[in-house]
């Protein structure tokens, strides 16, 4: 027996005054909680009970013990079980973190209908459009929109395409563009994690053309993007969800049809687990069914 089991075993029996009852109650002999008595007084060097006939009673140093222990073996019981309960595929707490957009207008519904089939579960939300130290920032998982990862220290999951295309606010000369190369660095409002250019290749299935958009105007945010060109001040290439509604109510149109950017991908990133925890697995799978048809009422 161990010594937390050992422990475990003095303190019941000292709450119940009866080794019979001890054992029983723990699925053990009688002769083995003996036993677990006698090898932590012979351990401690003292007479934990008085043992008669008829009761079992602490001894001063007896009651002392259990009195300095009992507070760390509940501590310790209660560690053992949120750690079990965290490896439980419908228990424990997820610390994700999201797109700001895509937080907002897709997540939620996945979340509030992934707790009604697990109300155990419990989120932490964090929302932010640059990217994360998921091992440093202790997160369980992260979605992302983006291109093809590069680090090769995290596990990613490919779940879904996501087209981009230009947009345009409809009464600015943008919209009226047959090639990009109407297009300066100037009229390009650039996403950029840190908030610098980026470099747009556009192609048309045939040949291709960069850009170096962002000399004016970039940001770390799409909604910017998207308000700013609404506003006329340039052009943004963004994920065609990211701006159904504003193509929906006029506020922007979609220029230079002919010609695409590549597509980014909707991706669950992992921190390096040799196999991912139960719930993070259950969570990952519900999301991957979830998301197409929560997203496709945006595209």
């Amino acid at each position: 027996m161990n010594d937390y089991k050992a422990l475990k075993t003095f303190l019941l029996a000292a709450e119940k005054r009866n080794f019979a009852q001890v054992a029983r109650e723990l699925d053990l002999t009688p002769a083995a909680v003996t036993r677990a008595i006698a090898a932590l007084e012979d351990d401690l060097g003292v007479q934990l009970f008085v043992r008669t006939t008829r009761q079992v009673s602490l001894t001063t140093d007896g009651a002392v013990f259990a009195a300095q222990i009992k507070p760390a073996v509940e501590a310790l019981e209660n560690a053992r079980k949120d750690v079990r309960n965290a490896h439980k595929a419908d228990q424990g707490c997820l610390r994700i973190s999201a797109p700001t957009w895509f937080g907002k207008a897709v997540l939620p519904p996945i979340l509030s209908g992934f707790r009604r089939l697990n109300p155990k579960i419990s989120f932490e939300i964090s929302l932010s459009d640059g990217l994360v130290n998921i091992v440093d920032d202790d997160y369980d998982l992260a979605i992302r929109i983006s291109s093809q990862p590069s680090d090769k220290f995290t596990i990613w999951r490919k779940i879904r395409v996501v087209p981009r295309i230009l947009v345009a606010a409809p009464a600015s000369r943008y919209a009226e563009m047959r090639h990009p190369s109407e297009l300066t660095s100037d009229d390009c409002l650039a996403y950029s994690d840190e908030s610098r250019g980026e470099n747009w290749v556009l192609s048309d299935g045939v040949s291709s053309m960069t850009i170096s958009a962002g000399r004016a105007f970039s940001a770390n945010n799409g909604e910017i993007l998207a308000d700013m060109a609404a506003d006329g001040a340039g052009v943004a290439m963004l994920p065609g969800f990211h701006v159904s509604e504003h193509l929906r109510t006029g506020r922007l149109v979609h220029v230079l049809r002919g010609w695409a950017p590549a597509d980014l991908w909707l991706t669950l990133y992992y921190p390096p687990y040799q196999a991912l925890p139960p719930r993070i697995a259950s969570f990952s799978k519900f999301f991957e069914e979830q998301v197409a048809a929560h997203m496709l009422r945006l595209d």
